[in-house]
């Protein structure tokens, strides 16, 4: 069961592993946390958004190898699930107890806090309801926002006068020095790389310009690329462990 903040984390941060698992007929859940409604809210209604983003999701994922009916949306706000953290523990805890599932994926423990407030609270929502429920699968933390740092991103780059933010995560990953503790567990991914390709593509609206306007970044545009190349390497690293409550 991969538990998936916005929409793309699950193929950004596990979407090789998903097609791995699902190609050799392994049952995978995609649970998707928040509505997509923030994005770019300031070009486009917060319900227009939630639709297209909720559509990209499930076309995303069937991509990666699941059905339609292997995906659940949560639809809390995004970018303040922490509002919903009870509720939410509820949802993700009657879906864990249904599904009963042997590994869990979540969120990097690391994840920085900008744009990933709702990462870190949604690895905070799952502990907790694994907690409740007495359950001790095998949990799998992969990283998305992790990447924001040199040396994986330029420092020198100015975009959006995000370069305090970047610097600011190089100091706390030690100049990623970090990702020898971080981590322990990798998934060769290489030979599906195609297929997480056009998994990501149906995030149209992460992934391209729907409006011609430069204030509608994309994926594309952070770090000029090189933040979307830390995704299509040969391995997706996790921090892998028994969970105990």
């Amino acid at each position: 069961m991969v538990f998936s903040p916005h929409f793309d984390d699950e193929t950004l941060g596990c979407g090789g592993t998903i097609i791995r698992k699902t190609r050799v007929g392994t049952r995978v859940q995609i649970v998707f946390m928040t509505d997509g409604s923030t994005s770019h809210r300031s070009l486009v209604s917060g319900e227009t958004l939630t639709k297209m983003r909720s559509a990209e999701g499930v076309n995303a994922a069937i991509n990666l190898g699941l059905k339609p009916d292997n995906v659940t949306l949560l639809g809390f706000k995004e970018g303040a699930l922490a509002s919903e953290s009870e509720r939410a523990a509820k949802r993700v805890s009657e879906l864990i107890e249904e599904e009963n599932p042997d590994e869990i994926f979540i969120p990097h423990r690391s994840e920085p806090l900008l744009w990933s407030a709702d990462h870190r609270e949604t690895t905070r929502i799952v502990k907790k309801a694994l907690g409740l429920l007495g359950r001790n699968p095998i949990v799998l933390e992969y990283p998305v926002w992790y990447w924001y740092h040199w040396p994986w991103v330029g420092i020198d780059i100015l975009e959006h006068n995000y370069r305090k933010v970047i610097l600011k995560n190089t100091l706390s990953q030690l100049f990623g020095l970090r990702i020898g503790r971080d981590f322990n567990y990798g998934v060769r991914i290489g030979g599906v790389l195609a297929q997480k390709e056009k998994a990501l593509e149906e995030h149209k609206s992460q992934m391209s310009r729907i409006i011609p306007d430069k204030e509608w970044i994309t994926l594309r545009d952070i770090s000029g690329g090189q933040f979307l190349e830390c995704f299509f390497r040969e391995y997706e690293i996790f921090l892998r462990y028994k969970f105990q409550g």
